[in-house]
């Protein structure tokens, strides 16, 4: 079992930062895939960012590509989320999620989901 609490959402202007963060706890989460997704209102959660395991490789969707940085550091078993140049279309609700592989998450099979923490970019 591997439970994933999200935080450092919040309110930011357009422009702005905010770095997210997932905490981890449990037997397998170190060596596992770790990803965020994110849900707008009135649409469907999508794919933002995934990291390998080992902090080795890193993906990102197209629309975050650049302005977005996924890193974690396994020591402390926190997967974090660096937003910068944030956009009115990036509000939704991040997600926090744990898989066996980076395909797997980026599917959307993660095993292990968060409950999310909400950013609001104002324009």
């Amino acid at each position: 079992q591997v439970q994933l609490v999200e935080s450092g959402g919040g309110l930011v202007q357009g422009g702005g930062s905010l770095r997210l963060s997932c905490a981890a706890s449990g037997r397998t989460a170190s060596t596992s895939a770790m990803g965020w997704f994110r849900q707008a209102p009135g649409k469907e959660r999508e794919f933002v960012a995934a990291i390998t395991w080992d902090g080795g490789n890193a993906y990102y969707a197209d629309s975050v590509k650049g302005r977005f940085t996924i890193s974690r550091d396994n020591a402390k078993n926190t997967v974090y989320l660096q937003m910068n140049s944030l956009k009115p279309e990036d509000t939704a609700v991040y997600y926090c999620a744990a898989g066996s592989s980076v395909p797997t998450l980026y599917n959307g099979s993660a095993r292990y989901w968060g409950k999310g923490t909400l950013i609001t970019v104002s324009s």
